[in-house]
């Protein structure tokens, strides 16, 4: 009897676009929010090799005009969080950080740490919902 496989929906491939032609409803909002503020950016443009025991390649959702990249997450899970530190480590002078549905969601069930107690400790930057104003005039 042939065994079924079962795809996840974690690293949701260019097919699963919203209308707008992002791959949710946070990084809609989040680029709305920088269109309202007419601010340059760019979506999914570049990426970034890093290697775990091989090489992966890591897209950052959004890198604005002045460098910064920006993550938006949802769930913001183990595999996500191991990829960063990589990233992180690899490349130490990009300036990656986060705008999260919910930094008060705990890592995983029974957790008391928080995406934003993960952020603090390995010196990530984050907001909730939408970037903030003074990220875009850095």
């Amino acid at each position: 009897m042939a065994k079924t496989v079962r795809r996840s929906n974690v690293g949701a491939s260019r097919g699963n676009l919203t209308k707008a032609g992002h791959r949710s409803g946070l990084e809609d909002k989040i680029a709305d929010h920088l269109k309202s503020l007419s601010v340059a950016y760019k979506y999914e443009e570049f990426k970034i090799k890093y290697e775990v025991n091989e090489v992966r390649t890591y897209t950052p959702d959004f890198e604005l005009a002045n460098g910064i990249i920006i993550e938006g997450k949802g769930r913001f899970v183990s595999a996500d969080r191991k990829k960063h530190l990589l990233v992180k480590k690899q490349y130490p002078t990009l300036d990656i950080r986060f705008v999260f549905s919910n930094s008060k969601s705990k890592i995983n069930k029974g957790s008391k740490t928080s995406y934003a107690d993960w952020c603090v400790k390995h010196g990530f930057q984050y907001a909730d919902k939408l970037i903030p104003v003074e990220w875009t005039k850095e």
